[in-house]
């Protein structure tokens, strides 16, 4: 018989520390500098001008990408434009095989698209590894197998057609994920289409266009053009047929206004300030753990993000005390490590953003908690952090802070809580946590937001569409109601 191990009075229970888990950069390869893809290929830019982009866990240069002005993006304009005939004058079946293979691709190459969204962008490897690529391929398989089944898909509204080149502005929270969002139906409702990444996080991207390239996707069917803000502007004032944006609200009301008037289609994903609704017969470490992921997942910075807490007046003590205890286990650090939870900010600029507003909820009077967790010495980094005795005048509240940051209030009925939620100027997302269905439904009817969580928050399928109301945009990316933007309908005399 094995006796216990007696442990003298006082002692404290040992504690367990990860080993470091670091995921190997070995399986890519970065060459020094990269083009446009335009026309199938990869050329220099007409502006002569490059630029840096980096590792923000480390600052370090990981290659210089091409800096597009107007004349390239006419460039890749041009291609589109000359593609489309043959690309819509394909067969659905065949155009769905290339789609088909893109996603195949994507697949064989997961780990690659992996480690390279990590470096560029700074999230953590496992949600890199778990969330981005498999959703990105997803999207590409299930907008196949709709190529050759448009219709059927909108039953009495006529023939559907393309409407010819999409212009699609995609920013750099999510690159890999919004690029298949936005290219897989766009290709599979017969468009061709130019992509412009966000600045900050072109890698990923120019990986998917080598893919392209091996997929045998027709040359100018997909160009891709890199650069800042100047760029994309030059994107949107170009003769393209769509524009599909997802980025800020100051910007996307900036595309609005130069888009008014011309008759080019427009849909817009832009902020959000979500509230995440607990009640007091939620389950609560339940409820806990959809907190955390709202709102700390990829740093905070999600359009989406569950940033508003409200609380159930008679569990909110309780609530408080785990969510502490709960970000006291965050590991912040090497996001190429996978033990990491909290990653990089993903430039000095957000960093900033982040701090600004954080010091105006101290300054405003609201109570700041921060678990203590050493930062890393070189990159951008923040605490994850949390804020209680926050008002609704407060910025902290109203603001989007694109950070993992997290604002605290209290509720007593359902009717306040529908109230403070939709007290907003954005229309995105809301989450509900209660045991009853009735409850559920209620508030979901209520609630002014484009999806709403159950039990649950930050769940993505590509057969589910994604939009907002108000401040957050118009249109919906994802499902069937994804296609539709991209489509005309001629009626069909009998």
């Amino acid at each position: 018989m094995t006796e216990a191990i007696e442990r003298p009075a006082g002692d404290a229970p040992p504690e367990w520390e990860y080993a470091s888990a670091p995921e190997s950069t070995d399986v890519m390869r970065l060459d020094d500098r990269y083009g446009l893809f335009i026309g199938g290929e990869f050329v220099e830019p007409k502006s002569g001008r490059w630029f840096p982009t980096i590792s923000p866990s480390t600052e370090e240069t990981l290659a210089e990408v091409a800096d597009a002005d107007a004349a390239d993006v006419a460039r890749a304009v041009d291609a589109a434009r000359d593609a489309a005939p043959a690309w819509q004058g394909l067969a659905p079946s065949e155009r769905a095989k290339h789609i088909f293979r893109i996603a195949r691709q994507v697949q064989e190459r997961a780990r690659e698209l992996a480690v390279l969204e990590t470096m560029n962008g700074g999230k953590p490897i496992k949600e890199s590894r778990d969330v981005d690529v498999p959703l990105a391929a997803a999207h590409f398989f299930y907008y196949a197998g709709w190529a050759d089944k448009l219709e059927y898909a909108f039953p009495g509204r006529g023939s559907p057609k393309p409407v010819g080149v999409a212009g699609q502005i995609i920013p750099w929270n999510f690159p890999l994920l919004m690029a298949a969002w936005k290219l897989a139906p766009a290709l599979a409702t017969g468009n061709t289409a130019v992509l412009k990444p966000a600045e900050t996080t072109p890698l990923t991207a120019l990986l998917l266009a080598q893919i392209m390239q091996e997929a045998e996707l027709p040359p100018g069917v997909v160009n891709i053009v890199t650069g800042a803000g100047e760029t994309g502007a030059a994107l949107v004032d170009s003769p393209v047929d769509k524009i599909a944006f997802t980025g800020s609200t100051a910007v996307g009301k900036a595309i609005r206004r130069a888009t008014a008037g011309s008759g080019t289609r427009l849909t817009l994903e832009l902020g959000g300030k979500a509230a995440n609704i607990v009640f007091e017969d939620a389950p609560l470490d339940q409820a806990v753990e959809g907190v955390i992921n709202g709102i700390f997942f990829n740093q905070g910075h999600v359009c989406c993000a569950g940033s508003r807490l409200l609380v159930q007046e008679p569990v909110f003590d309780v609530l408080l005390g785990k969510l502490k205890e709960r970000l006291q286990t965050l590991r912040v650090g090497d996001p190429l490590d996978k033990n990491t939870d909290i990653g990089a900010i993903n430039s000095k600029a957000q960093l900033e953003k982040i701090e600004e507003l954080v010091t105006s909820g101290v300054d405003e009077g609201a109570e700041i908690y921060q678990p203590e967790c050493d930062l890393p010495e070189r990159g951008f980094w923040f605490r994850p952090t949390l804020f209680t005795g926050v008002s609704q005048s407060h910025r902290i509240a109203r603001e989007e802070i694109f950070g993992p940051v997290l604002s605290i209030l209290t509720f007593r009925t359902p009717d306040e809580a529908i109230e403070k939620a939709n007290n907003t100027p954005y229309g995105l997302s809301a989450g509900i946590w209660t045991e009853k269905g009735s409850r559920i439904l209620h508030m979901a009817q209520r609630l002014r937001a484009g999806v709403v969580w159950a039990n649950t928050f930050n769940r993505f399928d590509p057969a589910s569409p994604f939009g907002g109301y108000k401040e957050s945009g118009f249109g919906r990316e994802g499902g069937l109601h994804g296609l539709e933007p991209y489509l005309t309908f001629e009626r069909v005399s009998s």
